[in-house]
This record gives C-alpha cells, structure tokens and sequence, in this order.
C-alpha cells in the first residue's frame, strides 16, 4: 500500500480516539448486536445516523470501556479515494500495530461511515467478523446504505438499527424540555408548556436540521433539497429510472396527501388525464423504490385474509410529517392528517406490526397496533373532539372496531378534551396527544 494511505489511515485512527464526543441529543433508538453480527445503522438521509453512531460509542466510554477500544473511522475523504477493498485490511493492521494488548483479549467497536464508498467492502467486514473480537456498526449515505439492501448484502450477518427523524420524545429533549411528564401529574404551567412544543413540533418536523431554521422559507428550502436527493440519488440513479417527470409528479402527489387511501390505479388515470406518460407498474414501482428509501411508508388492512390486504388500498405516511408541510400551500394543510402523521410514525418506531381497521358496518380506525410483546392497540386519531358529533363519531368506530379485536386496547388520541358530561365507553381511553407521543 502506498505510504501516504497508511499515513492517512494513521492520522485517522489517532484522532478517532483522541477527539472528544460531540454534544448530542440523544436518541431512543437502540442497537440490537449479537455476536458475530454487525449493525446496519440505516434511515432516510439526514435523520442523524452518524450522530447515532457516536453516542453508541459515547455510550460504551460511559460504562467504561476505554476511549482507545471505541474507533469511528470515516471513508468519505478524500485521501482515501482510490482505497481498494484488499487494502481495508491496513485499517485493523495499523490500529493493532498501536494497540497489540487488545488484540483477541477484548473487544474493540468499530463504527463504519461511509464504507460503501469502498467496492468490495462487505468481504473485508465478514472477514473481520470471523477473525477478530470486534462489535461492528455500518452506515452511510448512498442510496444502498440506506436502505435494507445493506443487510442483504451482508448474507445475513448484519442486523437492522432505523433512525428516524425526531419523535416528539427527542424533538423536546433536543430543547432542553421536560420529557418524563407522561409518568406524573402537571402543573398547568407544564401542560401549557408541552402543548407550545408539540404546536411547534407540527410546524417544523423532526429532521434535526430542520428545527434550527427561523424562517419558513429556509426550512422549506431545506426540507425540498432532502426530497430531490431522495428522489434522483436513491430512486433515479440507482433504479435507472428515466421518466423523471413522472417521478416527481408522483412524489410531489404522495408528499401532499399524507395519511390517506393510496390507490396507484386512482393516479394512473389522474396522470393520464393530465398528459404524463407512465404506466402503472412503474407507479408501482416508483412507490416500491421511495419506501427503500425511507421517504415513505404505507400500511395495509388489518385482514387474516392476504387477498384482501392486496386488494385493499394502503393507507400513505410520510416518514416526517415536516416533508408535508414542505410541499403544500399552507392553506391546504390538514391538521387532522398531519396528527396522524406524527401518531403513525411513532407507532412504527414501537410496533411490530401496524395496519389500519375497516369494520363490517363501514367505520374505519386509523390503527390497529401489535408492540413486540404482542399486546394490541386500536388507535383513533382526531385532532379535535369538542363537537359531541365528533367525539360520539370517533368513539362509535372504536367501539365497532373493538368487538372485532376484543383483545385491543381501544384509544382516542386528540389534541381536545372530549365534551363536559358525555359518556365515554369504559374500554375507550382519551389521550391529549402530546402525552401519547410521550
């Protein structure tokens, strides 16, 4: 290997273990490593991967384990351009050469950014995996590295970590607010506090960038150049997408319309009737191609039957309700759909398992949720309930639901308190929102 690699590769790992740990907000995300297995850190682009990254070293440091033991080696530098997959090999050399005494006595973590940028980089990992005493985590930006091809890529040696952008847990703690209050009782002061936080948390979103910006405009500046990325980097370039008028018609169609009835064919003919040439399979494609990328998610009927949750629509979230805002003119904003947002993406952080009911008389229930103990929820979002129509209206189609789950825990989730002096079903639980999310 040419000296100057060696070098570089030295003077990397000398600050990887020198440098101190950046502040951080810290997320609840957790890695689940076994022996032997990598961790793919995985996520839409700018969610905070690599600052997840060092806290799961930070964290190692904080029990203990010494700084020299816990390396973040990044590949996206330049020096290390024409870095062959034969030569990886050189980074475990050098850092052992230093540190002999670690060497199959204890284990060393190995945090990975940006190794796709070296072809032929998952042979050197499964090779370190089998040789050395190592807890490894991989991430990085491209479009392949995002996605769960990473751990395919891996034959099955790499299991999953997927951060997102912020829940409302992370969103208050990055403000330094209270975020235990879901355990106790407030004080009036708290409760108006949380609501002001929440209020903003539905403005700007959970992109950790997002939140620094004042003005409007900048964010939606910002918010839309994540989706053009998104969209010509992980979706165009790598899936050889050529009709890109279509593609972002369809994007900027799905970005607009969160938490509502997908139906492919339904925009077909909307985009046959507006002149743009695609073909249905490739909206299904494309659709396919942004949930890869995290841009995206939808949900299926809740139905033992797999027929009917093929030819049932799916139900579209967005993977920050900020990207919506983003992409529509303010007068078009459904509060009611953006709440469902926010409660849809925090129930996929928690479930194992998420769909949405459509009971026998014709009443619908945003989500049926199964947690990985196997215990379920159906989960009824409406942002205000203060009308009693409303509230008997949402309470009606839990209730519905509820004879047809009997072992579902039933929960209104609202931003209002339900009418004074309305009977509310013993089974139904009424959640303020904030304190759901918390």
């Amino acid at each position: 290997m040419k000296d100057r690699f060696i070098e570089t590769i030295r003077q990397k790992l000398g600050d990887a273990i020198t440098a101190p740990f950046p502040a951080m907000v810290r997320r609840d995300a957790e890695p689940g490593l076994l022996r032997g297995k990598a961790q793919a850190v995985i996520g839409m682009r700018r969610a905070g991967k690599t600052y997840f990254l060092l806290q799961c070293l930070a964290d190692r440091h904080a029990r203990g384990i010494e700084r020299e033991r816990l390396i973040y080696f990044n590949f996206e530098d330049e020096r290390l351009g024409s870095l062959q997959a034969e030569e990886l090999g050189t980074i475990i050399e050098e850092y052992y050469r230093q540190y002999p005494r670690f060497r199959q006595q204890v284990q060393v973590t190995w945090c990975f950014d940006e190794i796709q940028l070296v072809p032929g980089w998952e042979r050197f990992v499964r090779r370190v995996l089998d040789t050395e005493n190592v807890e490894l985590f991989l991430s990085g930006s491209s479009a392949r590295m995002l996605s769960r091809e990473v751990a395919t890529s891996m034959r099955g040696r790499a299991m999953e970590t997927v951060i997102t952008p912020f829940s409302f847990r992370e969103f208050l703690r990055a403000r330094d607010a209270v975020t235990g209050a879901a355990d106790r009782l407030l004080s009036g002061a708290e409760r108006s506090a949380l609501r002001a936080h929440f209020d903003s948390y539905v403005e700007t979103g959970g992109f950790p960038e997002a939140g620094a910006f004042t003005f409007v405009r900048d964010r939606v500046v910002l918010l839309q150049g994540y989706v053009d990325t998104v969209l010509f980097r992980d979706v165009a370039e790598r899936h050889q997408v050529s009709n890109l008028p279509a593609l972002r018609a369809f994007v900027r169609q799905l970005l607009r319309n969160p938490a509502t009835l997908l139906s492919v064919s339904k925009l077909y003919a909307d985009f046959r009737s507006r002149g743009i040439t695609v073909s249905k399979e490739s909206l299904l494609g494309y659709l396919d191609h942004l949930e890869d990328a995290f841009l995206i998610f939808t949900i299926s009927l809740a139905d033992r039957s797999e027929r009917r949750r093929q030819v049932n629509p799916r139900k579209l979230y967005l993977s920050d309700h900020g990207l919506a805002q983003a992409f529509s003119p303010v007068t078009e904003l459904d509060r009611d759909r953006l709440i469902e947002n926010i409660v849809a993406c925090e129930l996929a952080r928690i479930s194992r398992e998420l769909a949405y009911v459509k009971t026998t008389s014709g009443f619908e229930v945003d989500f049926l949720a199964t947690d990985f103990e196997g215990r379920r929820r159906l989960v009824q979002v409406a942002a205000d309930i203060a009308s009693p129509a409303t509230c008997e209206r949402e309470i009606r189609a839990l209730t519905e639901a509820g004879r047809e789950f009997p072992d579902a825990a039933q929960v209104l989730v609202s931003e209002t308190d339900a009418p004074l002096g309305m009977a509310i079903p013993k089974a139904v639980e009424i959640v303020p929102v904030w304190r759901f999310l918390l």
